[in-house]
């Protein structure tokens, strides 16, 4: 138990520095770590490990380059990118120890996978092209198909049936 209370401890220390240095950003203790443009709080884990310093300084980097929103699933893929290489700066400025880049890259791979399930035409399964905010045509099989607004669900595909 004092271990635990040492690393909350030593999140909370951690958070204040934050808080701090971009007064203009609100950080909020919750169960998982996110970034909410509407609030304008930065939300995170009172755990502290490595991987959650480095969770925590990629969602105030999404704070500090002012993401908000994504008009396709590509763009959103680019803010993550975005975030993550100012987080890194962000980790040298803070003398925090350096992100392992193979951390990185293991959290991009998750919306790699996530864009690709949702490309993937479910008629012939080839890579498709993105039309709208929701919806995907094969341009092998002419295939047409929306896909779900959330990207922490399911990966539904439902076919859109032309008349």
């Amino acid at each position: 138990m004092a271990a635990t209370q040492s690393q909350s401890a030593s999140m909370d220390t951690f958070v204040s520095t934050l808080q701090q240095r971009f007064p203009q950003i609100s950080f909020r203790a919750a169960d998982t770590f996110y970034w909410s443009p509407r609030e304008q709080a930065v939300h995170y884990r009172t755990t502290e490990n490595a991987t959650d310093t480095w969770s925590l300084l990629h969602e105030t980097s999404h704070a500090l380059l002012s993401h908000t929103d994504y008009g396709s699933d590509f763009e959103l893929l680019s803010l993550e990118v975005a975030a993550w290489e100012r987080a890194q700066s962000l980790a040298k400025e803070l003398d925090v120890p350096a992100i392992d880049t193979e951390y990185i890259e293991d959290c991009l791979d998750t919306y790699r996978d996530w864009l690709h399930k949702r490309s993937a035409c479910p008629d012939c399964g080839q890579t498709s092209l993105q039309t709208s905010e929701r919806a995907y045509r094969c341009l092998n099989c002419a295939e047409t198909w929306q896909v779900t607004q959330n990207r922490h669900c399911r990966h539904y595909r439902a076919r859109q049936r032309t008349t």
